[in-house]
């Protein structure tokens, strides 16, 4: 037949073979079922499990993140008196980026907080630009 043939072809539709599962196929079955379904649970518990460590360690970094705070707050307010105001504020939006779980605020804040630490008696404790160096860089891998 070509492309531009159009006469249908001729010839008869077999339908197909149907035959009632065995009792084979019904274990069988039964067998994928119970095996997707433990699957299913592993996963979940692995999965859970996971999710607990990670928010185990998010209240850990937080608590150490506020504890650091307090500390930079005390060290700022006696050190940097003249510039309490954007100070506070400044710890405010690190405060509500925390909270709201903007990476990218948190990130900008205390990158923030580096710049005030670089013009700060601080600067002399250590090289404060590797501590900003390794917040941009997305593939530090931060010890605990």
């Amino acid at each position: 037949m070509s492309a531009n043939d159009s006469t249908p072809l001729q010839g008869q539709v077999v339908p197909p073979k149907r035959s009632l599962p065995t009792s084979l196929d019904g274990f069988a079955a039964l067998n994928q079922l119970v095996e997707a379904a433990s699957d299913c649970i592993k996963v979940h518990a692995t999965e859970k499990t996971a999710q607990a460590r990670i928010t185990a360690y998010e209240t850990t970094e937080v608590t150490r993140i506020k504890a650091a705070e307090g500390i930079l707050r005390s060290y700022f307010d006696n050190v940097f008196a003249e510039r309490r105001a954007s100070i506070d504020a400044m710890f405010q939006r690190l405060d509500g980026a925390i909270e709201s779980g903007n990476a990218q605020a948190i990130s900008e804040m205390v990158n923030g907080v580096v710049d005030i630490a670089k013009s700060s008696p601080l600067a002399d404790l250590g090289n404060l630009s590797e501590i900003r160096a390794a917040l941009d860089d997305p593939d530090q891998v931060w010890d605990l």
